[in-house]
């Protein structure tokens, strides 16, 4: 059981669902008074669970205008910044946190209110693509010693870097190749390309049933109904692999940045991908963005030059439970207006788990999934205040805060960049059963059996073939 010291004060911004199921995990394995610990939140959310554990908890929305003012006295050297928040500046934050000389860390990088849907700024202006940007531009100029903000480190993004780590190394010893562990970017890179990995995604199916049906009028859903909304609104975004024979209907490149990455003209919430799980099989997936689609992508990205020699697709195939598609279907309907009533589910699940992994495709085995099968009843076992898509992201976040005081002077830091079998060990007691399994299936299998197709049957695991 990881359990360390912490000197400093900790703030939790943000008191959501994610907020309210890894306080207790914070408490369990962080020793440190509970009155050096403040919530600061925009409602009135979890405050009857904050008082159950002595925390004090302070209803206050953070703006441009105010964030300084509210956050400099609660903040200072050796102290963690936890932003759990939505429409909060992520860089706002990372910026007052490396002045103040305190640790930070979030499960995606925030825009101020409107970053996600304001109809002024491009669609590329828009994106997960430009968000990473922003955060990675900090580290012009950074001193060596600045403290560690460990960006983008929830389950996806952060959790599933490492599971794609740990099926790279699986696929080579499976597939006879002597390899020890990379150490580098470059050597991981390398390995990827050796293996043939053509294409990645975060393949993702929950089944949580609720007790009580999803409304008209209302959106449903296991983890942050504003997050989810926020970013099924973003445009479909997709790492580009060098596999790729054309861009698909609707698909743009950046003008600046990394470049490895692309967007789509419709949100992602619109947009399906087929994709496959070991316990779902074939399934239709949304294709929301995300920033391990970038950030992954990126990673693996080997180079000569100013040559790109390989990089694999990767993006989000996710299948929420079946009340969340519902809400979805109907929030398109309303041309993306949010229903009048939100529903987190938690108590009323009576079944279900969240099967959360990476397939990785191309390789001689075919395809390769790894990842976490969480039950509602394991995650009831091992911590309050969770559901099994939460805890995923929770234990996620409780090693993003055990890595940071561990490294506590590493500057701005994404989760593809941390020692995977650190981060792993730290969440594994709360991943439920940890699986991985091959399968020969392909987003060819079973097509043009009703209508013809256009179809590239020279390789299977193209972005054309997997796009519904």
């Amino acid at each position: 059981m990881v359990s360390l010291s912490f000197d400093g004060r900790m703030v939790i911004l943000g008191f959501g669902s994610i907020g309210q199921g890894v306080l207790p995990l914070i408490l369990r394995h962080v020793a440190m008074p509970s009155d050096r610990i403040t919530i600061v939140t925009a409602d009135d959310r979890g405050a009857a669970i904050a008082a159950e554990y002595g925390i004090a908890h302070h209803v206050i929305q953070l703006t441009r205008e105010n964030y300084r003012d509210i956050l400099l006295p609660l903040l200072g050297k050796g102290d963690f910044l936890v932003n759990l928040s939505v429409e909060v500046s992520s860089v706002a934050l990372i910026l007052l946190c490396r002045e103040l000389g305190a640790l930070y860390t979030d499960t995606c990088i925030e825009p101020w209110p409107g970053g996600y849907t304001d109809p002024d700024l491009t669609p590329s202006q828009r994106s997960n693509y430009a968000l990473r940007e922003s955060a990675l531009a900090l580290r012009e100029g950074c001193p060596e010693d600045a403290p560690t903000a460990l960006i983008a480190h929830g389950a996806n993004p952060g959790f599933v870097s490492h599971l794609v780590k740990d099926a790279l190394l699986t696929i080579a010893r499976d597939t006879g190749h002597e390899i020890t562990a990379p150490t580098t970017r470059e050597g991981w890179a390398a390995l990827a390309q050796t293996l043939n990995i053509q294409a990645i995604h975060i393949a993702e199916r929950d089944t949580q049933v609720s007790n009580r049906p999803k409304a008209v009028g209302e959106f449903v859903n296991t983890w942050s109904i504003d997050g989810f909304v926020g970013e099924g609104c973003q445009p479909a975004e997709l790492g580009w692999g060098t596999h790729e024979a054309e861009l698909p209907s609707g698909g743009r490149h950046h003008d600046f940045g990394c470049g490895a990455a692309i967007y789509l003209m419709r949100p992602g919430a619109s947009t399906r991908v087929r994709s496959w799980t070991p316990l779902e099989g074939p399934y239709h997936g949304f294709l929301i963005t995300h920033n391990e689609a970038i950030s992954i992508a990126d990673y693996f990205t080997v180079r000569e030059g100013s040559s790109v020699r390989y990089r694999p697709t990767v993006h989000y195939a996710y299948h929420p439970c079946d009340d969340a598609v519902l809400s979805v279907h109907e929030l398109a309907g309303k041309n993306w207006q949010m229903q009048p009533r939100q529903r987190l589910m938690m108590n009323e699940i009576e079944s279900g788990m969240d099967e959360l992994g990476v397939l990785l495709m191309g390789h001689e085995r075919g395809v390769y999934w790894f990842g976490s099968r969480l039950t509602i009843e394991e995650a009831r076992k091992l911590a309050p205040h969770n559901n099994a898509t939460s805890l995923q992201v929770t234990a996620a976040v409780l090693a993003a805060i055990v890595w940071a005081i561990e490294n506590p002077a590493r500057g701005v830091v994404e989760a593809d960049e941390i020692d995977h079998v650190r981060a792993l060990d730290i969440m594994r007691p709360y991943l439920g059963e940890m699986a991985g399994a091959y399968s020969d299936w392909t987003p060819l299998d079973g097509r043009e059996t009703l209508f013809p197709e256009d179809l590239d049957r020279s390789e299977p695991y193209r972005f054309k073939n997997i796009l519904v």
